[in-house]
């Protein structure tokens, strides 16, 4: 039986290094990590991946600094929507699937209920509409090519705002995060045996939300994070995060959605089950890295 070739570029990354791990022994899987792979670099691209055999193509490279794209916006555009578009004509060419990563941050944030894939995409920062753009030319290049948006991605390959309320209510007797900001935490864990499946579904393409299910402001899950800690017997000086505003945040330069919950309804028909609820995902990790 045919092996499923598979090209994870971003292996280096939270997601991309997940993917390679979790694929590594079931398909044939070669990762590029930035080092390796200069996502800005067209010929580079052409060059080191059309000589390769493989049937689906993972991007989860991007420039993801929110407010570095505000401020680089040419950068921006050439990593998050030029280097797509020729990843996916690579793909086609070769008679290959690219399954391109993208965000939540799409959305403009004024819905109050989960955002569907068939939801207007009206992004209100740079890097929000160098994803949708990035999004459009993948979709627009032909094939069976499949954009996948996630949200608030977590997981051991690369620390995240997990790690980041740990150390800091480890060695501080006050934490605090912004509680107007509402999306879903997605185990990297768990990402990767979702997606799974349907690598080699080319009947499945478009857009799909894949996340955890539920949603929480910043401030609910750095609080579940403390709970899960203080469950595991993880030292903490504080076990309460303090309320913050978004507009408290003086050092955002972009704009941030309020409210970038993604429905994961589609996912769960084609699959015939639920995504994992955050909060027990988040327990696994916290519980995990305890152990570490």
């Amino acid at each position: 039986m045919h092996s499923l070739g598979v090209v994870i570029i971003g292996a280096g990354g939270r997601l991309g290094a997940a993917l390679l791990r979790a694929y590594r022994d079931q398909f044939q899987v070669v990762g590029f990590n930035h080092a390796q792979l200069e996502l800005g670099d067209e010929k580079q691209l052409r060059d080191r991946l059309s000589p390769l055999d493989f049937d689906v193509l993972i991007n989860c490279a991007a420039q993801t600094n929110v407010d570095r794209c505000e401020t680089h916006r040419d950068e921006a555009f050439r990593l998050n929507v030029e280097a797509p578009r020729v990843l996916a004509e690579i793909s086609r060419e070769k008679g290959a699937r690219l399954i391109h990563i993208s965000t939540d941050y799409v959305f403009d944030g004024r819905k109050t209920e989960p955002y569907l894939e068939e939801d207007p995409a009206e992004p209100i920062s740079v890097y929000g509409e160098s994803k949708r753009e990035g999004e459009k030319l993948v979709l627009a290049a032909g094939g069976s090519h499949l954009v996948v948006r996630t949200s608030w991605v977590f997981g051991p390959d690369r620390p995240s705002f997990i790690d980041g309320v740990l150390k800091n209510a480890r060695e501080n007797d006050h934490v605090e995060a912004v509680a107007d900001k509402f999306s879903t935490p997605t185990y990297t864990g768990d990402f990767t045996e979702m997606l799974r499946p349907l690598l080699d579904k080319s009947d499945v393409s478009g857009i799909l939300h894949l996340t955890n299910a539920g949603s929480c402001s910043w401030q609910e899950y750095a609080q579940w994070v403390l709970d899960c800690a203080d469950a595991a017997g993880i030292p903490l000086k504080t076990r309460t995060v303090d309320t913050l505003s978004l507009k408290d945040m003086k050092n955002f330069i972009a704009k941030r959605p309020i409210y970038s919950v993604l429905s994961t309804e589609k996912y769960q028909r084609l699959a015939g089950k639920s995504p994992r609820d955050w909060r027990d995902a988040v327990f696994e990790y916290v519980q995990v890295q305890t152990k570490l």
